[in-house]
């Protein structure tokens, strides 16, 4: 872990407690590592979420009755 690094307190629930402690163990990682990584891709996926957002914020917006009637004139539903 970096010198970087900053502590905080977490608490878990405890079956989650276990299920992490028994995958630091199994994989040769500190329970901070599995957390931190955890984290990291959790970040990384609303990051993604977000960059979704923008890229189609020029969208036309359409009604839900025009989207239903769309997928059943392309037969999706």
């Amino acid at each position: 872990m970096s010198t970087l690094s900053k502590r905080s307190t977490v608490y878990f629930d405890p079956a989650i407690h276990q299920a992490v402690r028994i995958k630091a163990a199994s994989s040769h990682l500190s329970v901070s590592e599995i957390v931190d990584e955890a984290l990291r891709m959790q970040l990384a996926e609303d990051q993604e979420d977000l960059s979704a957002f923008d890229a189609r914020v020029r969208e036309p917006e359409i009604s839900y009755e025009s989207l239903l009637k769309d997928l059943k004139k392309h037969g999706k539903i």
